[in-house]
């Protein structure tokens, strides 16, 4: 455990890191972890050794974002699964997610594994988000909202081939669509978006 982690902040070191933190999210959000770490720290206002005092690593500052991602993902599938609709709720949780990753390179390199394994506090978080998504997708194929030969990884590799697809077209006219279009092979066979039989 860090020492950071034993004792409060001083005032002053909480500012700076959460200058940090904020600078760190937007830079890693546009570029994602390639982002140099001195320029983050020259848009926190603040110097590389402040950086490195509250963050080792490059590698241990991305974690902290992204571990503010996965935190708010783990809030957003409890909410789809408290919701009375579980096929909405399923593929409004899928397209909010995929609309979240496609505006953050960092998220979107999270959840396609680029940046490789993660700390023990993230590996548990994305394991717990994991759990939830299963049982979220089985509430769906319970309801006949989703084919039920597909499981909570073969939806992962969907997700990720909808934001490789997107990144690859590049801006449209209406966001989205292409992940619409490829979340429709999650549709119960012989049944279109619109809820009619072929």
């Amino acid at each position: 455990m860090t020492t950071e982690r034993q004792r409060p902040l001083r005032a002053d070191a909480r500012r700076n890191r959460e200058h940090i933190l904020q600078a760190a999210r937007t830079a890693f959000a546009a570029e994602g972890l390639a982002v140099p770490l001195d320029e983050i720290a020259r848009r926190a206002g603040v110097g590389p050794g402040t950086v490195h005092r509250h963050f080792p690593t490059k590698e241990a500052l991305f974690e902290a974002v992204v571990l503010e991602h996965l935190e708010q993902l783990t809030l957003d599938v409890r909410a789809a699964l408290a919701e009375a609709e579980a096929g909405p709720a399923f593929f409004a949780f899928l397209a909010g997610m995929t609309a979240e990753a496609d505006a953050k390179q960092d998220l979107t390199e999270a959840i396609t594994a680029a940046v490789g394994p993660m700390g023990v506090e993230a590996e548990e978080l994305a394991a717990q988000l994991r759990e939830l998504f299963g049982a979220l997708l089985a509430r769906a194929q319970q309801a006949g909202a989703v084919r039920d030969d597909v499981g909570a990884a073969d939806v992962q590799a969907i997700v990720v081939a909808a934001l490789t697809a997107g990144r690859r077209r590049g801006a449209s006219e209406r966001p989205g669509r292409l992940a619409e279009v490829v979340f429709d092979c999650l549709l119960p066979r012989h049944t279109h978006a619109d809820g009619n039989t072929a």
